[in-house]
């Protein structure tokens, strides 16, 4: 069979436009560039501390930087909408914990659905809490501590990191139990929190084991209790305020990963391989361990278990926040 020269060039700028295109492609396979990674509090905290760990992680895995950038205030709202109104590229991603499922019963404004506003990549860590106090308060156990409060009452003061916040909810639900009611002190993150309970600013702050764990073992904050029903590894003097001092007292500071609504299949897809290998990594493991929590289960790192579970939390600490009377600014 013969073809004519024209066909035959025909085929050739038709092979040569596939292999072009082909190029282009793996030229342009995301991610070309640095991820951005928000995180909704201040440098320093606990959340900043599993979003750091995370993104170098990934970054190894997706071979790019992940440049962490905190933007906090007003419960993590502030961070949170800058990332719902980013491109939808996978560019910008934020990891951001509980207060998210806080958010809609705080916040008569918001101008973001928690739910169908964002893509869910997965759910990374349950971090337990301490109930923890500065080091001159003289107490010495947990039932000392109960005391002290009970006594106090509205002279006692507590830090957190903004209305909604997990350390907020902790606190919330303890003067629930407790009857009492606190003087709460807000703060852009339980970093700058932590600073002045060192510093005998505050009395009392329940906190992620990730940011409290060091400084107990280092005798700088005094700790009293965990938030979990049984102990915590990192911290394991501390019995749980469920075991007789606050009998079904449970809470603990859930993160996960969310990221624009509408990125494209394939950049998705990497973006949750690459979390599922952070979730995997040994020095992940580790150093989670250190501070007193561990990755989730594979089976809830993934998109359609973070959105039930969000979905979830929506419902049940809405009804403990209109209970309170909790509003934020």
């Amino acid at each position: 069979m013969r073809f004519s020269r024209r066909a035959m060039l025909s085929g050739a700028i038709a092979a040569m436009s596939t292999l072009l295109s082909q190029a282009v492609t793996a030229q342009t396979a995301f991610p070309t560039k640095p991820i951005t990674l928000i995180v909704p509090a201040a440098s320093g905290g606990p959340t900043d501390t599993v979003a750091r760990l995370i993104g170098e992680s990934m970054g190894r895995t997706l071979g790019q930087t992940v440049i962490v950038e905190n933007l906090g205030g007003a419960g993590g709202t502030l961070g949170m909408a800058r990332v719902s109104k980013s491109a939808a590229d996978g560019y910008t991603i934020a990891v951001w914990h509980i207060a998210h499922a806080t958010a809609p019963a705080l916040y008569e404004s918001l101008k973001y659905d928690v739910v169908n506003d964002f893509d869910h990549l997965g759910r990374i860590t349950d971090v337990p809490m301490t109930l923890v106090s500065k080091p001159t308060l003289p107490v010495s156990n947990v039932t000392e501590l109960l005391e002290w409060i009970r006594a106090n009452k509205d002279k006692a003061t507590y830090g957190h990191a903004g209305v909604g916040s997990a350390s907020h909810l902790c606190m919330l639900m303890l003067m629930k139990e407790l009857g009492v009611q606190m003087n709460g002190i807000p703060y852009r993150g339980t970093g700058p929190a932590m600073n002045d309970l060192l510093g005998n600013q505050f009395d009392l702050m329940c906190d992620q084991t990730t940011n409290t764990t060091n400084q107990i073992k280092d005798g700088k904050i005094k700790g009293f209790a965990v938030t979990t029903k049984s102990r915590v590894s990192s911290v394991p003097d501390l019995p749980p305020l469920d075991a007789g001092a606050v009998k079904g007292f449970e809470v603990s500071a859930w993160h996960a990963m969310w990221a624009p609504k509408g990125l494209p299949k394939d950049v998705s897809d990497k973006l949750v391989a690459a979390l599922q290998a952070a979730l995997r990594d040994a020095k992940v493991i580790e150093r989670f361990a250190n501070l007193g929590t561990e990755p989730v289960q594979a089976d809830l790192a993934t998109p359609a278990a973070l959105k039930a579970h969000l979905a979830a939390e929506v419902q049940r600490w809405g009804a403990v926040i209109k209970a309170s009377g909790a509003k934020g600014n």
